[in-house]
Formats: structure tokens, sequence, C-alpha cells
């Protein structure tokens, strides 16, 4: 394009389209790094006892409220695993899952850190650890169900898998249109 006097300017370079809101973030922000932490603390089930005194049974072991007149009693996980009489081969598959279940939401807390601190994640893999870690927890959730229910699936309505629809939850909410990438390509 000429200038008046004559002079040839450059043509101006094509701007980019702004980003729409709609778009995700590429990394977690803060909240949602926390809400990942949290679910560190949330209990895979609560089993209901005697006497009203139910169990939580977190991913680091077990806390029972109430019993026994003290108030508060606690099983750590790794001390279950190492009292067993059994090899870990033998153990019903919803016990095998627990170990699997720890590991997929510390890999999830660890790349939502990775994303807060470090500015690199892929929100895909946050979202989908979480998945994995709702699927294991509603596992290790479900066959307690059966152990303390009665009957192969009464059972089941017995223990409330508090964990798997917390993490579910924040999966699809927090990191849903990412996940939603990954399924509709």
């Amino acid at each position: 394009m000429e200038e008046p006097d004559g002079a040839s300017r450059p043509a101006a370079e094509p701007t980019p389209p702004p980003a729409s809101r709609s778009e995700s973030p590429s990394i977690s922000g803060r909240v949602e790094w926390l809400l990942v932490v949290a679910l560190l603390a949330v209990p895979m089930a609560v089993v209901p006892g005697g006497d009203d005194a139910p169990t939580l049974v977190s991913l680091w072991g077990f806390v029972t409220l109430g019993g026994d007149g003290s108030g508060l009693g606690g099983y750590p996980v790794w001390a279950y695993f190492l009292d067993q009489p059994r090899p870990f081969a033998t153990l019903p598959p919803s016990i095998r899952a627990w170990p699997l279940a720890l590991g997929f939401h510390l890999l999830a807390a660890g790349s939502a850190t990775s994303g807060v601190a470090l500015g690199r994640e892929d929100r895909r893999v946050t979202g989908g650890l979480l998945v994995l870690a709702a699927a294991a927890t509603l596992w290790v959730a479900a066959g307690l169900g059966v152990r303390f229910g009665v009957g192969a699936t009464a059972g089941w309505f017995a223990v409330l898998p508090a964990s798997a629809l917390a993490t579910l939850a924040l999966a699809v909410a927090a990191y849903g249109r990412d996940l939603r990438g990954i399924v509709v390509r």
C-alpha cells in the first residue's frame, strides 16, 4: 500500500483472533489444585458400624468414629497390608485396588501441583487420573459394601462411596472440557 507521499509501507500482518473465554486454561488454577489435593482427605467409603459408630475408609487407612468410648480410633493402610498373613495376590480384588486408588490420587495431585508451581501441566492427564482414581475408589467401596452388606448387591447401598463421587464430580466440573476433547476426537 502506498502512502500519500508515494512511499510504500509493508502490509499489516493479520492479528490473531482473541482467545475465547470458553477455552479452558492450559494449567490448573489454585482453586482446582486445592480441590484436587483436598480429595486426599475425603474418605473412600463410609461404612456403618454397630452402636452408631461408622468407620471412615480413607486412602490412608481406617478411622472409627466413637468406638469403645474413646471417640476416635485409627489403623493406617500400610499397617493393614503389612499385618496381612495372606499374600497380596490372594486378597479380594477390591482391596488390591486400594493402592491403585492412592496412586492415582497422588499422581493427579502431583500433576495439578506441577501446573500451579511450575506452569507445566496437561489438564487431560490430570482429569484422566481423577477419573481413574474415582473408578479405583468406587471399586474399593463396592467391595466393602459386598462384605459389610447382605448379599451381593444389597450391601452396595450400605456403604457411601464419598471419594468416588467427589472425585468424579471434580473431574467433570473442572476438567470435563479437556476430557471431552479427548473423547470427541
